[in-house]
């Protein structure tokens, strides 16, 4: 349960860390942009790691075995090593992803919602993260407050605490294999689009698509966002059962991450596979009208 230790006041203030790394990942991959630093592995190797570092690490690990907890792991030490692949997305360790998601639910599209569309296409899509606000902090009493079982767990504290070592290492290790071109593609390349997939989780999917459940929130499901996020973009049929592991409900809504939990089971690696109990409605209905983007 989480403590009811009240949450320090600081004003607002720039994220530099945040926009130092994420600033540098992007001018990293303009350099994709320059003659002989192409190469149809590198390209093959952004595909492949965004995959496992963003389809896995963050989709799957991240959001609904750690987040959620819509099925579990067995071993349970597994979850550990895959969490290693949701920091090599380098959106942070992940006590904090956590924490600002379930802050996100439980204030779905209101003002306190850790990237609220209320504030614009921008702030929801990326703007949060580059200012730290009063009560957003990532402090042991925010840990405590919203991601509770991940904050008592020493392993996962420690990896939260060396969260950024990964990607480093994941960088380190492509420059070693396969030179600039691996790095620029599969490090910077893949990074700013890992993290642009999934930010539009948070955007797009409470602005444009299409509401198969009535929700308290304007959140939608939307395809093209589904199929860069691996079936993250049927996102109001996630709100309206936020512990099913399967978010595409209809027999069109593609959910690859919820096959690989499928596929896991199989193999006897997943299991207590948690799914919606209750059939979508017939017949989708537009989305409420959302904020000017």
């Amino acid at each position: 349960m989480a403590t009811t230790t009240s949450l320090p006041t600081a004003p607002t203030r720039l994220a530099w860390v945040p926009l130092a790394w994420i600033g540098g990942l992007h001018l990293g991959a303009l350099l994709a942009l320059i003659p002989g630093t192409f190469s149809w592995s590198g390209v093959a190797l952004c595909l492949f790691l965004h995959w496992l570092t963003g389809g896995i690490g963050i989709c799957m690990i991240y959001h609904r075995l750690l987040t959620h907890r819509s099925f579990a792991l067995r071993p349970r030490w597994l979850e550990y090593p895959l969490t290693v692949l949701g920091a090599c997305a380098s959106e942070g360790g992940a006590i904090g992803w956590v924490a600002d998601h379930r802050r996100h639910h439980a204030h779905a599209d209101e003002d306190h919602d850790t990237h609220t569309p209320l504030e614009g296409f921008f702030w929801a899509h990326m703007g949060w993260w580059m200012k730290v606000e009063p009560g957003t902090e990532h402090t042991p009493a925010y840990y405590q407050k919203w991601s509770p079982d991940l904050y008592r767990d020493p392993v996962h504290r420690w990896l939260e605490q060396y969260h950024f070592v990964f990607p480093l290492l994941l960088f380190a290790a492509l420059y070693a294999a396969g030179g600039l071109s691996w790095l620029i593609w599969g490090g910077f390349v893949r990074s700013v689009f890992v993290l642009h997939s999934t930010w539009l989780v948070n955007s797009a999917t409470h602005i444009w698509g299409y509401q198969s459940h009535p929700t308290r929130d304007r959140s939608t499901n939307l395809w093209w966002v589904a199929l860069l996020t691996y079936g993250e973009g049927w996102h109001n049929n996630h709100h309206a059962y936020q512990t099913s592991a399967r978010h595409g409900l209809r027999w069109w809504e593609i959910d690859l991450t919820y096959m690989g939990i499928w596929l896991m089971k199989v193999c006897g690696i997943a299991y207590n596979i948690r799914l919606a109990k209750v059939r979508p409605a017939a017949v989708a209905v537009p989305a409420p009208t959302g904020p000017t983007p």
